[in-house]
């Protein structure tokens, strides 16, 4: 691949080139350098001997969704005629993100909301694209294979967020990492009916789909068994672990064998007329009147649109204080010839309630105080929070804020915004890892292939295992407790080999019960209560009741207030 300039005019420039274009011939092939045969195309990457990494950069697995190819489902990358299958292609640079945007609502200063974020390698519409870190020296020739999702709101994030060279490292020639792109904001998760009629909604899901149908295809050139994948994935990307799971209501064979969903991000779906008024607001913006003259504006110009439609929707019915807005909804019916075309058949906690979710070994964890970064510190008093509020739940009443804050009493806080940030995070992140949870420990056929974590160390807010787990340097030098990201690191290098967070764990890393073991809950006759988590904090880890099993986290499972009107 090309060397990648972070100007906006190359970015531009890139936005419009082609894969052929992207991906270049290599005309003199380096003897040490790892290659890979695809048979459809070969592939020359780099090396890391200090690491044990061979790694492959900028793969695309879907051919470039721009013009016509907007707002519709990925095509494989093995169909396309770009490759001459005689020839060795570069695979050494690393690639462009997907354009990226970001929420009015969390960047309101003007001087840091821009239509391109600043990503290392620049921005493309042509980024549909996967890295494979290898390991230079691997025990066996059918690994076991960790693809990261990753996070961002659906509007922002790449394929470098979630770095997996420490694991790799760490596995000792154990684990092969995959990490994706997707289709981001306007470009992923436009909705509306003329996006239904004309296209595809949920277009990003469906890219996340394809790259791990690539993988099912074309691990095993890498060394890595296609019936060991475990996906795994944060924030939005651990919403879209979740998505992946009730993709189609579940009806096939899932190209995956295992799942982590970190802090899962379960964002109200917009309903359908506010899928209308995000479309429609596209249009107004665009001056465009259909979906075929938004697919002919230059890409930068739809880029530019994402974030202005993000800008000026809020605040609005489903799109409240620290909502993206732009991200997954249902796109079909509760039927099975419908899951065949659609992806998305209801919403999330409806699947896991029903059990229209693949029976697959699942880890799901959260950080102490999820809602802290996505709540409004100048909010002071209970009129403005519910006024907020009431984006987030267009459709409740009086009776839910009454009970809402019959929960969440304001004098339990020291501070609305401390009142604020403890039902978001358990609205939004909390509450969800506890429905995947317990209906995965009800419908999996191996009920102790479940395991939960709440992670109260580092900075104990959003994200705040990424640092002990994610790097891409060895060592894991941004966690601030090397021994805790040896412990961490490895239940998760475990979990990819064995479904389990245990035969592998590190020695100086605690036993880890599952979900409905009998660790910490036995009722009088013997048998398990369970509700059983890893409870980590700055000084112990520990076995602990899951603190979501409660009455708040039942309320709003009752409610479910992601409602479709």
């Amino acid at each position: 691949m090309a060397h990648y300039v972070k100007s906006l005019a190359a970015v531009a420039l890139l936005a419009t080139s082609t894969h052929a274009q992207a991906i270049q011939p290599i005309d003199n092939t380096t003897s040490d350098a790892p290659t890979v045969d695809l048979g459809y195309v070969k592939y020359q990457g780099t090396t890391n001997a200090t690491a044990g990494i061979n790694y492959f950069r900028g793969i695309q697995y879907a051919a470039s969704p721009t013009g016509a190819l907007r707002w519709q489902k990925p095509r494989p990358m093995e169909a396309s005629n770009d490759f001459d299958s005689n020839t060795i292609y570069d695979a050494s640079h690393i690639a462009p993100a997907c354009y990226n945007s970001q929420p009015f609502s969390i960047y309101t200063d003007p001087t840091k909301i821009s239509a391109f974020p600043h990503t290392p390698y620049g921005q493309s519409e042509d980024c549909l694209i996967l890295d494979v870190l290898a390991p230079s020296h691997p025990v066996s020739s059918g690994l076991p294979v960790m693809v990261q999702i990753h996070g961002g709101g659906y509007t922002a994030g790449n394929a470098q967020s979630y770095p997996g060279d420490a694991l790799v490292n760490a596995s000792n020639g154990g684990l092969i990492y995959v990490s994706m792109q997707y289709r981001l904001g306007i470009f992923g998760f436009l909705s509306g009916a003329e996006i239904a009629q004309n296209g595809v909604q949920n277009a990003g899901l469906l890219d996340q789909r394809s790259a791990l149908d690539w993988v099912q295809r074309n691990i095993r050139a890498f060394g890595g068994d296609p019936s060991r994948v475990t996906i795994w994935g944060g924030s939005a990307g651990g919403g879209s672990v979740t998505a992946q799971l009730i993709a189609g209501g579940a009806y096939d064979e899932p190209p995956f064998a295992a799942a982590i969903a970190e802090y899962p991000w379960w964002q109200p779906f917009l309903n359908q007329s506010e899928q209308n008024m995000q479309y429609n607001t596209a249009l107004r913006l665009s001056n465009c009147s259909s979906v075929d003259c938004l697919r002919s504006i230059p890409t930068t110009t739809l880029a530019t649109l994402s974030q202005r439609v993000e800008n000026d929707t809020y605040p609005t019915a489903g799109d409240g204080y620290g909502d993206y807005y732009f991200g997954p909804v249902v796109d079909g019916k509760n039927d099975l010839l419908t899951a065949l075309i659609k992806f998305i058949r209801e919403l999330p906690s409806t699947a896991f309630s029903l059990g229209h979710f693949y029976d697959v070994p699942l880890l799901v964890d959260h950080d102490a105080y999820e809602g802290v970064k996505f709540s409004n510190v100048t909010q002071t008093t209970q009129v403005e929070e519910t006024a907020d509020a009431r984006d987030l739940f267009p459709f409740a009443g009086p009776s839910f804020f009454s009970r809402l804050y019959q929960l969440y009493p304001a004098s339990d806080y020291n501070s609305t915004f401390f009142q604020r940030q403890t039902w978001f995070g358990d609205f939004i992140i909390n509450c969800p890892t506890y429905i995947m949870a317990t209906n995965a420990v009800d419908r999996n056929t191996n009920s102790s292939a479940v395991f939960k974590l709440t992670f109260a160390a580092g900075s104990q807010t959003h994200g705040a295992t990424t640092n002990f787990l994610a790097s891409n340097i060895t060592g894991f030098p941004s966690a601030n407790n090397h021994t805790l990201a040896e412990i961490m690191s490895s239940y998760w290098i475990s979990f990819a080999e064995t479904y389990d967070p245990n035969p592998v764990r590190s020695s100086s890393a605690p036993f880890w019960p599952s979900y409905m073991s009998n660790g910490t809950g036995v009722a009088a006759g013997g048998e398990s209560v369970g509700f059983d988590t890893l409870a980590v904090t700055y000084t112990t880890i520990e076995p602990a009741t899951d603190p979501d099993a409660s009455a708040k986290c039942d309320f709003f499972y009752a409610h479910q207030y992601q409602v479709q009107n």
